[in-house]
């Protein structure tokens, strides 16, 4: 009976603390914790080595899809603004995040290259993202670099100010670690010879890098040893007396690692100007010189030694028109920049022509076949830079007194072209026996007129009638009336004097 009024007396009490609302507790508000996830749509991409532009779908392979969702407890967290916060936590050299919403403040407007403007997505490292459902998207797009790019997003629980994050990474290409490809990498494009004063512009130890890149174009660093040969390749003045160094190494060949894919070292030139040429190999067998080369990877590069710095030497393309075949010729030739004294060179010229290498005068007489001729000149300075121009010139054949002869005419004569009579109509036609002729005429009367028909020259015209009582005479009338002709090919020439006669009834 004890028992039993105890269990009573507890459960009028509990009655009573109902009635009192101190007991048990509202169910239309949670207070779950929050919680986020993020996850992309393709967790690999490929290089991007022709900074192909970000997009969606099938023609977008560079770029893929995030998705982030924020829950309270099993439910999606309350929408609003602000509300993620997503960053590049690794990996920015090969990608970046977009948010593609078409939102004008994250596009910018460019030149398209035609004069006109396209609009593109601008690229972030960190985005702000709002909340529709407990959730949002975002882009992420590879760029030529590989690597890993961990992206890592943040939601904060509004009650207790406590942040939670969740990450994921994306792979963008690979590497081979295999060399494919060298290139040099200089700050300065010339050096100064040993000893220049002008150590500003010129100096004479420079600091040069060879870059080594894989089939993918990525960075190649050395695994173990030297990865990178570099040697001055012999046969120019410029390559005497000039060195490599590195560190502690000196000489004309060096085999150095390769830190980045980079492999540094200096160049100190000589007392001569002209090229150094400088030979990179890489052994894309083993990524190892140091152990012999089996499979080289090699290219050569080129770096001009100068005494002053100066404008290069250029020569402009000159037509030099038709030069005659047989007669003496001279032209000189021009060149521009350079540091004198110029040394000047040619090939392809006509025989009998020839370029004078101090002064560039082209002189001579030529001659060979007839015909169009390209010949290439050369100019080059003390700094031993040089340039080149093409020349043009047609050879053609020389006329000769015995090319332009007039019946069996003496050339101290006078030739005579026969009679006219008064108010008739006279015409002669003169030929020479080689082709390309040209033909002009001096002192002709003034009832004749003169032109020329292909490689025939003429004189044609009509005389007056006779009248003996006029005063002065009419052109025309009777008399003998001489005049000049010339034959022209190139600068030769045969000059003739000619005469036609007018008679009357």
């Amino acid at each position: 009976m004890k028992i039993s009024r105890t269990m009573m007396v507890s459960a009028a009490m509990a009655g009573v603390l109902s009635a009192c609302g101190g007991g048990g507790g509202s169910g239309g508000e949670s207070h779950s914790p929050y919680s986020i996830t993020l996850r992309a749509e393709k967790t690999q991409l490929p290089l991007n080595v022709s900074n192909y532009g970000v997009g969606q779908g099938v023609y977008a392979p560079f770029s893929t899809t995030l998705y982030v969702e924020g829950k309270e407890g099993g439910r999606p967290i309350p929408g609003g603004e602000d509300i993620f916060a997503c960053n590049m936590a690794g990996g920015l050299d090969s990608g970046s995040l977009y948010y593609l919403d078409g939102d004008p403040a994250h596009e910018e407007d460019v030149d398209d290259g035609n004069g006109g403007e396209i609009t593109v997505p601008l690229a972030y490292r960190s985005i702000t993202l709002g909340s529709n459902s407990g959730g949002n998207s975002f882009h992420f797009h590879a760029s030529n670099q590989a690597g890993t790019a961990r992206i890592v997003c943040t939601v904060t629980d509004p009650r207790d100010k406590k942040v939670h994050s969740a990450a994921v990474e994306i792979a963008v290409g690979g590497t081979t670690g295999k060399p494919a490809s060298l290139r040099m990498i200089t700050p300065q494009q010339f050096m100064g010879t040993k000893g220049n004063i002008d150590t500003r512009n010129l100096p004479s130890t420079i600091a040069v890098q060879a870059q080594v890149h894989d089939d993918a174009i990525q960075p190649v660093s050395s695994s173990s040893g030297a990865n990178v040969q570099v040697r001055i390749l012999p046969g120019t003045d410029a390559a005497v007396g000039a060195r490599l160094v590195a560190g502690s190494l000196s000489g004309g060949v060096l085999q150095l690692p390769s830190i980045g894919g980079l492999a540094q070292f200096s160049l100190l030139s000589g007392t001569d100007t002209g090229p150094i040429f400088l030979e990179f190999t890489a052994d894309r067998s083993d990524n190892n010189v140091g152990n012999g080369i089996q499979d080289p990877i090699s290219i050569i590069d080129v770096i001009p030694v100068l005494e002053t710095l100066t404008a290069a030497p250029a020569v402009t393309d000159e037509d030099l028109g038709d030069v005659t075949n047989t007669i003496p010729y001279t032209h000189l030739l021009t060149a521009t920049g350079g540091l004198p004294p110029l040394t000047w060179s040619a090939t392809g010229l006509p025989k009998g022509l020839s370029v004078d290498a101090a002064t560039g005068l082209l002189s001579g007489t030529p001659d060979d076949v007839e015909r169009e001729y390209r010949a290439t000149v050369t100019v080059r300075d003390k700094n031993k830079l040089s340039a080149s121009g093409t020349i043009k010139l047609k050879l053609v054949g020389a006329v000769k007194p015995e090319d332009f002869a007039i019946a069996n005419c003496n050339l101290d004569q006078v030739c005579p072209l026969g009679e006219v009579g008064s108010g008739e109509t006279f015409a002669y036609a003169f030929t020479a026996s080689v082709s390309g002729v040209t033909w002009s005429f001096a002192g002709l009367p003034d009832w004749l007129q003169h032109g020329t028909t292909g490689s025939t020259g003429y004189v044609s015209g009509r005389t007056a009638q006779c009248d003996h009582t006029a005063t002065p005479r009419d052109p025309g009338d009777e008399g003998t009336y001489p005049f000049f002709v010339t034959a022209t090919k190139g600068v030769t020439s045969v000059t003739r004097q000619v005469s036609v006669k007018v008679t009357c009834p």
